[in-house]
């Protein structure tokens, strides 16, 4: 059995927990907030048996995507410049950072 963790950006969770619940995987989420974007993620909590293990991982693949944004750069507080024109700068966010765990013992209680 393994246990596995799955922080997964806003915009994907919707597919990501539709794709599973088609599936007949059980999972539990905790809404999360992170990164230097302070952007919503959700983390997935999943516990899986080992022959159904790709597939999460499959599901989970297809489902949340990395994608590009366009933030504001801010001045550091070393600069001393007196005029500063920010300008955006592209960054990658979404899609899923994924911890799988060896599960030793499972008691439903």
């Amino acid at each position: 059995m393994k246990a596995i963790i799955a922080v997964v950006q806003g915009q994907d969770t919707g597919k990501v927990g539709q794709a599973l619940r088609q599936k007949g995987i059980t999972f539990t989420t905790i809404d999360s907030t992170g990164g230097f974007l302070r952007e919503r993620n959700v983390t997935f909590l999943i516990g899986v048996a080992d022959e159904n293990f790709e597939t999460v991982m499959d599901l989970l693949s297809a489902n949340s995507h990395t994608r590009s944004e366009y933030v504001s750069s801010y001045p550091s507080a070393f600069d001393p410049a007196e005029f500063y024109m920010p300008r955006p700068i592209e960054v990658q966010v979404g899609g899923a950072t994924v911890w799988v765990l060896d599960v030793e013992r499972y008691e439903p209680l």
